[in-house]
């Protein structure tokens, strides 16, 4: 099947709840207190003409996914890199809605070349109380994306999944917070180290997908909280 087929099958037994590939410490029971809705935008294509830089024949070298690293300024998550997304407004209608927006504010992109393969359930974030939906898309259409406003985002960048799957580029994220260890896997992409909550879902549904290869996860990358 090709790449877009195979996302579209995996996200129909998501929900219709007959696979689970997340952790479950981001299950939505972990949140302890109110909590709000937010949605990102998991958003795959064949965006460019630009190969990946890995050799290995893991995924289609023109197969993308868009993300950005958010500013060093910012209160909540500084530098870290995400999805287009965030939480929901009062005239967003929907979770699908609120993914769109944020991606059209956050990066420019034209919601009417993206094609929704479907909202997956929520998924708890602790630290922030958010329940963040991962609304997964292909890009039928792609239109030209970049920083909006340097204040929220520091740049904003097309990933080849390659890239992301290449064991080079496969590190294991160790955090220390409170006393507690937390690690998770983690990439080495672009410059940045893309880990938490982003990479929880990209590693989960290439996992899941059959795309994912052996790496070696002895190798820590530290991070600050």
């Amino acid at each position: 099947m090709s790449a877009r087929a195979d996302l579209e099958a995996l996200v129909a037994d998501i929900t219709a709840g007959r696979r689970d590939p997340f952790d479950r410490r981001w299950h939505p029971k972990t949140l302890k207190g109110p909590s709000r809705a937010a949605a990102v935008l998991v958003l795959f294509g064949a965006l460019d003409d630009v190969p990946a830089v890995s050799q290995r024949p893991l995924a289609p070298a023109e197969l993308d996914v868009l993300l950005l690293e958010r500013a060093a300024t910012l209160g909540s998550h500084p530098g870290q890199v995400a999805f287009p997304g965030g939480g929901r407004d009062p005239e967003d209608a929907t979770l699908v809605e609120c993914a769109l927006r944020e991606a059209q504010e956050e990066t420019g992109l034209d919601p009417k070349g993206v094609d929704i393969l479907g909202e997956l359930p929520p998924l708890g974030m602790a630290f922030t109380g958010f329940l963040v939906s991962p609304v997964i898309a292909w890009w039928s259409s792609p239109s030209a994306v970049g920083v909006v406003d340097y204040g929220e985002s520091a740049q904003v960048f097309r990933t080849p999944v390659r890239d992301l799957l290449d064991p080079e580029n496969r590190v294991m994220a160790v955090l220390h917070r409170g006393g507690a260890r937390f690690a998770s896997p983690a990439f080495t992409v672009n410059g940045v180290l893309v880990w938490g909550f982003t990479a929880m879902v990209l590693d989960s549904l290439f996992e899941a997908l059959g795309w994912a290869v052996p790496w070696d996860r002895s190798r820590e990358h530290p991070v600050r909280p």
